[in-house]
């Protein structure tokens, strides 16, 4: 009977397979599987691995033993309890979140939240709700989906964790962060963020594990934090699908390339 079913299965997905075949999440070329990268794109993926920071998630050259922090986590502890992110902001990862958040490759969000789920294990056994980072309600009305809820709800399908959406609400048109020093971003996002009061119940107390595409200097995510915790939540945890490395950062690794020249400045 298992038999039969596995051979039903195979003969509904063919035509798809046919019509729509399934291409390398890099470059587009024909691979075997969706989600999958070709033998060319792969190897330009950099994988995040330990040993990194505990609290900050980046990492570090060489195991600097249990409990080491690095300098930004020391000179200014995040208001949250640890970040992970699953790959290096660059290359065929940097493509991946462009056609995400571009070019509607909503199809990408499974494939990269598995790889979020590999990196950030130890967040979310420990997590109680999953919220991601909100768009505005113009930009989402432009965009018509945020791509931090894609991931986000895609992490809590392969985990079973709640997800929550609609928990925190981004209350001011802001600036593009894009081409902004970290003092400028964190100003840019100041009192942007806010936990409706009836979403508290939906945090309260409870362990929010906070999910963005990429995370940058960490102002987004900082601000995010914050208003949560205002807003009840009991702790937050953040995970992402890239990081921007610091020597990335200062090289400016995040430049104005990075956006498509019809975005708009407001976010």
């Amino acid at each position: 009977m298992g038999e039969i079913r596995t051979f039903a299965r195979t003969a509904l997905a063919w035509p798809g397979q046919f019509l729509f075949p399934p291409v390398c999440a890099g470059c587009r070329r024909r691979v075997s599987q969706p989600g999958a990268l070709c033998g060319q794109c792969w190897p330009q993926i950099r994988l995040l691995e330990r040993p990194w920071c505990p609290v900050m998630g980046t990492p570090f050259a060489h195991d600097m033993g249990e409990g080491f922090l690095s300098a930004e986590a020391i000179a200014d502890p995040p208001p949250f309890e640890r970040a992970r992110a699953a790959v290096a902001y660059s290359g065929v990862a940097r493509q991946m979140v462009r056609g995400l958040k571009y070019q509607d490759r909503t199809d990408l969000a499974p494939w990269m939240a598995r790889w979020m789920l590999r990196a950030g294990a130890e967040l979310v056994a420990e997590a109680e709700v999953i919220v991601p980072v909100p768009l505005h309600w113009r930009r989402f009305f432009r965009r018509q989906f945020n791509q931090s809820a894609e991931l986000g709800r895609a992490l809590a399908h392969l985990t079973g964790l709640p997800f929550a959406p609609e928990a925190v609400r981004r209350i001011k048109l802001t600036r593009q962060q894009v081409g902004l020093e970290r003092a400028q971003r964190e100003e840019n996002v100041r009192a942007a963020f806010r936990v409706p009061a009836e979403a508290e119940i939906t945090i309260a107390g409870r362990r929010v594990l906070l999910v963005d595409d990429v995370y940058t200097t960490g102002a987004t995510v900082r601000a995010v934090t914050k208003a949560l915790k205002r807003g009840g939540a009991g702790a937050v945890e953040v995970l992402t699908f890239a990081r921007v490395l610091p020597g990335d950062l200062r090289q400016g690794e995040t430049g104005r390339g990075d956006f498509r020249a019809d975005e708009s400045a407001t976010i």
